[in-house]
């Protein structure tokens, strides 16, 4: 039986294997094996489908955290969290981070979780959405990050015209490591960023004392 769990699975699949493009609904109707008609019985465009994907998405997003533990410690969690589940569906970043939570019940339960953690941390209403947005481009861009080759620093022949860089690559992680192997560390870098963002918001826009 068609329902809008089966249509949100077929969607994800769709994109993983063919990229948003790939996304249609022609293609979508097919690879749940009904006529067309059948799907707009569920779904009045492809904008309601991913509203679906994307209330799928923001659902599986760690939020608890922020009714148990402080503030910095919440952020990271959910932050981190954020970040996984989209660095598993990279395709759909660029569609999801521009489309808007209007009746996507999942996505504003998520939202509301994370306004009440800064507001309980004292965190003045009019700065909240400005702090989550900044920290949702810094989640998006680590995800890509994630699905970065290992060797993206890898000068290659040019190492000579870029000593410092290319030495710094080799060392990354590990002052000792002078003929380490250029890799890409998104974990490491995403811990440092993401501490520099918490102590940074925290300063200039954080709890009102």
């Amino acid at each position: 039986m068609l329902s809008s769990a089966r249509i949100t699975k077929a969607a994800l699949k769709l994109v993983s294997h063919h990229g948003y493009k790939g996304l249609t609904m022609a293609a979508l109707a097919k690879s749940l094996n009904v006529a067309p008609s059948a799907l707009y019985n569920h779904v009045s465009s492809k904008q309601d489908v991913l509203l679906l994907v994307e209330d799928h998405l923001m659902g599986r997003v760690e939020v608890c955290a922020f009714a148990t533990e402080p503030w910095d410690a919440a952020v990271a969690k959910w932050a981190r969290s954020y970040r996984d589940v989209f660095a598993a569906h990279l395709p759909l970043i660029p569609v999801i981070a521009l489309l808007p939570v209007t009746n996507a019940p999942a996505t504003v339960t998520m939202y509301e979780a994370v306004t009440q953690g800064f507001l309980a941390a004292g965190w003045a209403r009019e700065s909240i959405i400005d702090a989550v947005v900044a920290l949702e481009s810094f989640i998006y861009g680590s995800a890509y990050d994630v699905n970065a080759p290992e060797d993206i620093f890898d000068v290659g022949s040019l190492a000579s015209e870029a000593p410092d860089f290319s030495a710094a690559v080799a060392h990354r992680g590990n002052p000792d490591a002078a003929a380490a192997i250029p890799r890409n560390d998104a974990d490491a870098a995403f811990t440092l960023g993401l501490q520099a963002m918490i102590a940074g918001l925290a300063a200039t826009a954080g709890p009102r004392k």
